[in-house]
């Protein structure tokens, strides 16, 4: 496979793969007819097993020089068999990774919106949502799950969660707090700013939703625009730790001082490494609390 064909295979950059080519000897490419790199297909499978692991919050350094074998292990015992178990509601979250096996998308999504119409939407995203998103990303991480099975999932509890938001009424008052969600460049993943946003309505606020992947200088330019007061990004942990903390930096610098920074999400580094004047939330369950602190003086 050529180095593009493996760059849209794997989520890997070409400029990663040609930096861990030299720093770690892995992968060695070889040439074809015009001498550019190709790869064998054993190759780009253990780059998909690496991609998922750093995913999962392993460093490059440690994993790359593993063998397939090893690093199928390292999948395997980072996640003890009893997770599932010891989740919430783990007989229906089998039968909904079942379904995404089967690729039964309708009967996933009747599931899901039977769900939320018997727990409501607060309980739907942190009982249902949070725990299903563990399982997933547990069973992704061990090879249980492809890619797409995994993107199948994230679109239909994307409709399901967006028809949840559509549910919550519109905010009562003019001086509601508005708040700006987005992620940034490097930063595919949009669930976890949905289940934010769920939240936030709940709570009364006006959301602004931007997507994913926007640059830092638009949601400067947004944030003053959309005259918000808060600005909430979500991190899963795909993006690089110094990437995470250098883009929070440039960003509480560029945004006026009266704007809140909030960032969520999984990425580990935003426990580690806190950066000054940006508020970080392990959990929805501490949004109620930030939002009743909102209007004092920072």
């Amino acid at each position: 496979m050529s180095i593009a064909a493996v760059e849209r295979d794997t989520g890997l950059s070409k400029d990663t793969l040609r930096v861990w080519e030299r720093r770690y000897g892995f992968p060695q490419p070889g040439r074809d007819s015009l001498g550019e790199r190709v790869y064998t297909l054993a190759e780009v499978e253990k780059l998909r097993i690496v991609k998922r692991l750093l995913d999962a919050g392993h460093r490059p350094g440690r994993i790359v020089p593993l063998s397939p074998g090893q690093l199928q292990q390292l999948g395997d015992a980072a996640f003890e068999p009893a997770t599932l178990d010891s989740l919430p509601a783990a007989d229906e979250l089998r039968e909904h990774l079942d379904l995404i096996r089967a690729h039964d998308l309708p009967a996933l999504r009747r599931q899901l919106t039977r769900l939320l119409s018997r727990v409501g939407v607060a309980r739907f995203v942190t009982d249902v949502v949070g725990p299903l998103n563990a399982a997933v990303g547990d069973a992704w991480v061990r090879g249980q799950l492809e890619i797409f099975e995994e993107h199948l999932y994230t679109e239909t509890l994307q409709v399901v969660l967006r028809a949840a938001i559509a549910s919550v009424p519109e905010p009562a008052t003019a001086d509601a707090p508005r708040i700006l969600l987005t992620t940034f460049p490097g930063e595919p993943h949009g669930l976890g700013l949905l289940m934010a946003e769920a939240i936030l309505a709940l709570e009364g606020c006006h959301c602004i939703g931007l997507g994913t992947q926007t640059p830092p200088w638009d949601i400067v330019r947004a944030a003053a625009a959309m005259r918000c007061e808060v600005v909430a990004l979500s991190f899963t942990g795909c993006m690089n730790p110094n990437q995470i903390a250098d883009g929070l930096t440039e960003l509480r610098a560029k945004l006026p001082p009266e704007v809140r920074l909030w960032a969520g999400g999984s990425a580990p580094v935003l426990v580690r490494r806190p950066v000054e004047g940006v508020q970080s939330f392990p959990s929805l369950a501490d949004v109620p609390e930030a939002l009743r602190h909102l209007r004092e003086p920072t």
